[in-house]
């Protein structure tokens, strides 16, 4: 699908196929519960294993809530079942999010939002599922052809709510693999830039991710033809996505698979390790 084609107008961030009236309330509910309790947003995403990003996010209308993080701030909120009621309701609808995307999208769009493994090797930005707003928001500012404001905002908006899958529990596996130039790029101007590598290190300090930087120093390795994704839906084969000036393709082909998923196991060796890559990304922001 064209940036410049005919698309609906832009959608809030959370308008979920005709069940924004649900979202909307249950962020007005929680942003309610809190206030009324008198703990900061900070003070809830502590409770509740999540950052005060988040938190601010949802509240905002920017992402969508998911079923385990209103059962973790019922009890934290001590609501008493006012949000845990809602949470067959919001699978439900979270489950129609998919169908938001392009059409070119959409497959790779369903495997990612199943996806129980997710191991991404970029090369010139930020992969969408760790982007600010503020990040995404200057890519899609360079599209071209031009987008308008409208559909920037609605591309922001379904970025920002593909991210939930990081939150989810169980949690699911996912590696990240970044060439250190991405981390030097200054999408969105120096300060989008600085917001972007606090994301990083944020997410990278998670449990169930592992980020590594390919520094400059690597040389030649087998990643240079670009960018490449490997998912393992649940219940299903591994696949890969590859995207390339707008133009994807989703291979499900196991040898052609296979040879992805070799190439990134010694990119990965020839990487730095998580703990010497969150050290980069602090020394880029002058905090070591």
């Amino acid at each position: 699908m064209s940036d410049a084609g005919e698309e609906r107008r832009p959608e809030l961030p959370i308008e979920l196929d005709g069940t924004a009236f649900l979202f909307n309330t249950l962020r007005q509910q929680v942003k309610l519960l809190r206030t009324k309790c008198g703990m900061s947003q900070k003070a809830l995403g502590e409770a509740v294993n999540n950052s005060e990003d988040l938190i601010s996010s949802i509240e905002r209308g920017v992402r969508a809530t998911q079923p385990d993080f209103l059962e973790r701030v019922d009890d934290a909120l001590d609501a008493g079942g006012i949000l845990k009621v809602a949470m067959d309701d919001v699978e439900k609808a979270l489950a129609q999010a998919r169908k938001r995307h392009p059409d070119w999208f959409r497959a790779f769009a369903d495997a990612e939002a199943t996806a129980v493994a997710l191991h991404d090797y970029s090369v010139q930005v930020v992969p969408g599922l760790l982007q600010t707003e503020e990040y995404a928001r200057g890519l899609f500012n360079s599209r071209q052809p031009l987008l308008s404001e409208e559909i920037i905002e609605k591309r922001v908006a379904d970025r920002m709510a593909r991210q939930e899958i990081l939150e989810h529990w169980p949690a699911r596996t996912f590696t990240f693999l970044l060439e250190e130039a991405v981390l030097q790029r200054p999408i969105g101007g120096d300060q989008a830039l600085k917001g972007q590598l606090r994301r990083l290190l944020e997410v990278g300090k998670k449990r169930n991710v592992v980020l590594q930087v390919v520094p400059n120093s690597c040389g030649a390795h087998p990643g240079l033809d670009g960018a490449f994704t490997l998912l393992t839906p649940k219940g299903r084969r591994q696949v890969a996505y590859l995207e390339t000036q707008g133009y994807p393709k989703l291979i499900t082909e196991q040898d052609d698979v296979r040879t992805f998923s070799e190439r990134y196991g010694i990119m990965r060796s020839r990487a730095l390790r998580s703990d010497q890559s969150l050290s980069l990304i602090e020394k880029l922001l002058g905090e070591q």
